[in-house]
């Protein structure tokens, strides 16, 4: 197998420099922004953040209006639990009055059947 031809220390960090120097050289060649595209960046970014903040506006309304409904809803709720109570407690004052209806009826008869 053939030896490798000596590339000694020099040789490597010269091809180093050169490899940067074309590099440094392709970056530079790159077009620059101009005032323009600079310009059409800034307000492309300026749309994007006013449909952000649009968003953003709307998601909070959103939040309001479920918030509202929520508690509306709870609301309800709660009225209807407090009738159905006073409905429970009205039935339950009808039946006890109900039951001594019925108890002074049988005491009456009894009574006038001990006579």
């Amino acid at each position: 197998m053939p030896k490798p031809p000596d590339t000694g220390f020099a040789k490597r960090r010269d091809a180093a420099l050169e490899a940067k120097k074309e590099l440094l050289k392709k970056i530079q060649s790159v077009p620059k922004p101009t005032e323009a595209d600079l310009k059409a960046k800034a307000a492309a970014a300026a749309e994007r953040e006013a449909r952000r903040l649009e968003r953003e506006q709307a998601k909070k309304e959103e939040a309001e209006r479920a918030a509202a409904e929520a508690a509306r809803a709870k609301d309800e709720a709660e009225r209807a639990a407090a009738e159905a109570r006073r409905e429970e407690a009205d039935r339950l004052v009808r039946e006890e009055a109900e039951r001594k209806a019925e108890r002074d009826r049988r005491y009456a008869a009894r009574k006038a059947r001990g006579r």
